[in-house]
């Protein structure tokens, strides 16, 4: 059993890994990368989330961009009837508003 480990320390790589230095190295590098608060691994998952909330920035603008055009379209009364009459089924006193469906459409809202 002697003999083996003292083929052991007369092998090269086992002076370099058996050196103090190489050893608090690793131990430095092992806790840097996968323990401490600023880790490799939670550097990934934050990287990540910046990434989706640029894809939710970019879309929210340009929901804003669609928003802020309908804004600039109403500016006259007769947009705002238009629009409100169109999206919501607005009626003036005394008129009957009819929506016609077709067979295509309801059975897509029955799929749903």
């Amino acid at each position: 059993m002697f003999k083996k480990i003292k083929s052991l320390r007369a092998k090269k790589w086992f002076a370099v890994l058996s050196n103090s230095y190489v050893l608090i190295l690793t131990i430095f590098a092992i806790w840097m990368l996968f323990f401490d608060t600023n880790s490799l691994l939670i550097q990934r998952e934050l990287n990540k989330q910046i990434n989706e909330l640029e894809e939710q920035r970019d879309y929210l603008k340009k929901e804003l961009a669609k928003d802020s055009a309908t804004v600039r379209m109403l500016s006259s009364d007769k947009a705002i009837e238009k629009f409100a009459r169109e999206h919501f089924y607005y009626q003036k006193k005394n008129e009957e508003v009819y929506l016609i469906e077709f067979k295509d459409s309801i059975k897509n809202k029955l799929d749903e």
